[in-house]
């Protein structure tokens, strides 16, 4: 009976081995009733390593935490009497018609989670009309990244490495590829202090594309210190120029969290802001991305896009961040964990749960266009 369930276990979760690392197979639409839920099915067949990658945050995971449940620090004000119905998720940002405000973050190394990795993404994402973000630290390279989306959207993520030789093969490779931006993260000059990874003296298993086509040096087999000694520790407004002037793309600068640096980044010529603390991976004891959204939102007052990230999780925190001063809300974990469980069709039926959920969100709140939630009324608690 144990031998029948194993065999029974293996065609359900179905594997392929790299380097002696599971990863999922599986290719499949998801039954989701909420993304909180994805996390501990996810677990369940992806790696001990991979998953702590995947999920953890820095220290003892404070901000990871909070950056979920500051979403309760607004609520969102019932409107009745409205005669609206069918409320409409479209919407233009960076000159792009989106299907949804919702889009991919950049995420590393999704090999872990599923044996098509980004590619896999890509397909999902374009699928429900979204925008898809590709990250310096992919599985698959750019080209085969961007290929997979077949024409929908993407920007194209840089870690800036102190080696500009690389980052110039990078960037030529993302503007080749066709990518409508390039989002220049800034809040990972360091590696937090991953607990997770520590414990389970992580190493990436799988490769890493990008590295693969740059030198002999693959990222198998490395740890996440030495993969980020490589990163550049000093960035400054100068390198926003000289990216922006370099690929003639829009910069995005990633890891904002006050209005000061906001403020800054536009000035050295950022076309746009993300605000984002990594997802709690960086800097615990932080604040939460949304709770410093708004402010940042002020200080930008409309002058560029803000792109924000960070716990979300419901179609409620989307409808937040938006009326709080988003034009794209980011999601990352939850995505992969769809990735994970059932590939490219999972990833798409993630962002199906969300948009549906912000759909109902909208309708309730009298909303009728995304332009209209931007424009919603938060009422704020402070407990």
């Amino acid at each position: 009976m144990e031998l029948v369930n194993e065999i029974h276990l293996l065609e359900v979760f179905k594997l392929t081995i790299t380097n002696g690392y599971e990863q999922s197979d599986r290719e499949e639409k998801l039954d989701i009733i909420n993304l909180n839920e994805l996390e501990a099915q996810a677990k369940a067949i992806i790696p001990q390593g991979g998953f702590g990658y995947i999920s953890g945050g820095s220290e003892d995971e404070w901000t990871l935490r909070e950056n979920t449940n500051a979403f309760e620090h607004a609520q969102i004000v019932p409107r009745a009497l409205t005669d609206m119905d069918n409320p409409e998720t479209d919407t233009t940002v960076f000159g792009l018609n989106l299907k949804t405000p919702i889009m991919m973050a950049p995420t590393a190394a999704q090999g872990l989670a599923h044996a098509k990795g980004e590619v896999d993404t890509a397909k999902g994402v374009a699928a429900a009309g979204a925008l898809m973000a590709q990250s310096t630290y992919s599985s698959t390279s750019i080209a085969d990244t961007a290929a997979a989306g077949n024409g929908a959207p993407q920007f194209f993520q840089l870690y800036m490495s102190k080696d500009w030789d690389f980052n110039n093969h990078l960037l030529d490779q993302a503007k080749a590829a066709g990518v409508k931006a390039i989002i220049l993260t800034v809040d990972a000059t360091i590696d937090g202090y991953r607990e997770a990874d520590l414990r389970n003296k992580f190493q990436f298993p799988i490769p890493m594309a990008n590295l693969t086509e740059y030198s002999e040096g693959d990222g198998a087999g490395k740890g996440i210190a030495e993969i980020y000694a490589a990163a550049a520790q000093k960035i400054s407004a100068a390198d926003v120029k000289r990216i922006a002037d370099y690929t003639d793309l829009p910069v995005i600068v990633k890891g904002i969290e006050s209005p000061e640096d906001a403020l800054f980044a536009i000035g050295a010529g950022a076309k746009g802001i993300y605000v984002s603390n990594h997802g709690g991976r960086q800097l615990n004891g932080g604040p939460a991305s949304f709770d410093v959204l708004a402010d940042v939102a002020k200080a930008v007052d409309h002058r560029v896009p803000i792109i924000f990230d960070s716990g979300v999780r419901r179609g409620s925190h989307v409808f937040k961040a938006l009326a709080s001063g988003a034009d794209l809300v980011a999601m990352g974990r939850p995505v992969i964990y769809g990735l994970a469980l059932g590939g490219a069709q999972g990833v798409q039926s993630v962002f199906e749960e969300l948009n549906g959920e912000l759909k109902i969100d909208m309708q309730l709140a009298g909303t009728k266009t995304i332009e209209d939630v931007k424009k919603a009324k938060l009422l704020h608690i402070h407990y």
